[in-house]
């Protein structure tokens, strides 16, 4: 029997898929697939300039000869050595980064959360409190209060994820936020420590107590101004349900048995 002879092709190599508008092999595949790469044309082309190409790396380590008869004669040796002493606190090294930090983000605000739209808080220490929300701060986070005479909840933040927002609103058109009322007036200050005489160094840490917080006047007075203003805008509300809402305000959200929260209108 004789060499078997190839019968020729009747298809292309190269043909669409099931009408789909994707070819069965790719430019690239079928550059390679006609010999093209042969060719001095492409060869030129496509060779690399010296310049183009990427410098070497510096390697890390370096052989280096050792005198004397049973030291091995060579030995790897770090071109750049380790520290020989190290810091006893780790001090924390800011990363380059291009994502933008939390502050520059751009902050929107759900449109059911409108000034004087009332609140339901679900999570913190206040959870399931209703508080009143006054504006939003340059940080996204929202400016709530109880008022504190109602349900005990001060000025405080909180972010949007953790509310529900309801139908009930109250008119603050009138009541006037202070200014001062920013990210920064919720920061805490830390007292200064004091630093300690080199023999009572020992027992100083042992007699440190733990700091407690407490409440500045400034933050006492902010509270007062705003509730002051807010309970008045309450008692005046022209709305059918005014009577309503103050025991509204002081009562807590909270689920029974058969109640299910995305069944509920709030």
């Amino acid at each position: 029997m004789g060499p078997k002879v190839k019968s020729p092709r009747t298809t292309p190599i190269n043909q669409e898929v099931k009408s789909s508008g994707v070819m069965r092999l790719s430019h690239g595949r079928m550059f390679h697939k006609r010999g093209l790469w042969l060719i001095e044309k492409w060869k030129k082309q496509n060779e690399k300039k010296p310049e183009d190409k990427k410098p070497k790396k510096t390697t890390r380590m370096v052989t280096k000869q050792v005198n004397g008869e049973k030291n091995g004669k060579t030995r790897t040796v770090r071109v750049n050595r380790f520290p020989r002493f190290y810091p006893t606190e780790d001090k924390p090294r800011k990363l380059r980064s291009n994502k933008k930090s939390f502050s520059q983000h751009k902050h929107s605000l759900r449109s059911s959360i409108t000034p004087g739209t009332v609140l339901i808080l679900v999570a913190g220490r206040h959870a399931g409190k209703r508080v009143v929300f006054l504006k939003q701060l340059a940080s996204g986070l929202l400016l709530v209060t109880g008022p504190f005479k109602l349900n005990g909840c001060p000025l405080r933040r909180i972010n949007q994820n953790y509310v529900i927002a309801t139908s009930t609103k109250v008119d603050i058109s009138k009541v006037k936020v202070p200014e001062n009322l920013n990210d920064a007036f919720f920061n805490r200050v830390r007292a200064a420590r004091k630093q300690a005489k080199s023999g009572e160094a020992g027992a100083e840490i042992f007699q440190q107590k733990k700091e407690e917080y407490k409440v500045t006047e400034e933050r006492k007075t902010a509270q007062l101004d705003v509730d002051k203003q807010l309970l008045n805008a309450i008692r005046t509300s022209s709305s059918a349900d005014r009577k309503l809402l103050v025991p509204y305000l002081k009562s807590r959200f909270s689920l029974s048995n058969k109640q299910y929260p995305h069944q509920m209108k709030f």
